[in-house]
Formats: structure tokens, sequence, C-alpha cells
């Protein structure tokens, strides 16, 4: 792929996550690929990473997330993003909240085939803990 062509690839998988099309979503991985991340740990398969995503807008059904410039490395991509939701559903044994999560992370792909073969999603796992409530912090003495 080109970098025109992941650029326009990354431009699509922007407006799925603006449409929260769990399905689309996930046609942009390998049928055998992986997911790595801080709620979901790993899961490999195209089924079972349309589950993140389906989970994913469960649990935040405002998830809304905004992609900076992408740093592309031939077919490794780095994405940078930044996320703002709500806590709605069932997140980590807790039931929503009402919450709102603000952060930023980084999508960080290795393209095959003009498709995601593995995905590392990096974020500050610990503040969406503290920002729901799963995660208390005990004043200091």
């Amino acid at each position: 792929m080109t970098d025109g062509h992941i650029r326009r690839f990354l431009t699509a998988r922007q407006d799925k996550y603006r449409s929260r099309d769990a399905s689309a979503l996930a046609t942009d991985h390998a049928p055998d690929g992986n997911v790595h991340s801080p709620i979901f740990a790993t899961v490999t398969g195209r089924p079972a990473i349309e589950r993140t995503y389906t989970t994913l807008f469960q649990m935040f059904p405002d998830w809304s997330v905004t992609f900076d410039e992408a740093i592309l490395d031939g077919a490794r991509v780095a994405h940078p993003c930044h996320v703002t939701a709500t806590h709605q559903g069932d997140f980590m044994g807790l039931p929503g909240t009402g919450r709102l999560v603000d952060f930023r992370g980084v999508l960080l792909y290795t393209l095959h085939d003009g498709l995601i073969a593995e995905e590392w999603r990096l974020y500050d796992f610990t503040a969406i803990l503290l920002k729901t409530g799963v995660l208390r912090v005990k004043p200091g003495v």
C-alpha cells in the first residue's frame, strides 16, 4: 500500500468510528488478525475483534475518537487519538455511572495486504479506571 492508500484507509476508519459500526471496523482487520488492548487483553480473529468494538460501544455509547495525523513507516502506522465518552454500560464489573472519560492514546497498526494484521491500543488505562470509578484513590495522609 502506498502512503496515500493508507491515509485513505485511516480516514475511512474515522468515519466507521463516527458511526460506531463494529462490523465495518472489524472488516478492516485481517481474518486472523490480533488486537492487544488494556480493556480486552489480546483477541485473535475478526469475530472476536468485532466483539471488542460492539462491547466498547455498549460500555460507552457516545464513544468519540478524533485522530491526529498518522505517522507512517511502510506497513507500520502510529495513529495518535483523543477519546471522549460517557460510561453508560457495564465496564469492568461496574454498571454505568454517567461519568465522562477523556484521554489521549495511540493505535499502532501493522498492515498486511491492505488490512490490519496487528493492532496495539495504547492509552492511560489507570486514568479510565479512576474516571469511571472502577478504581478509587485513597486520599494522602
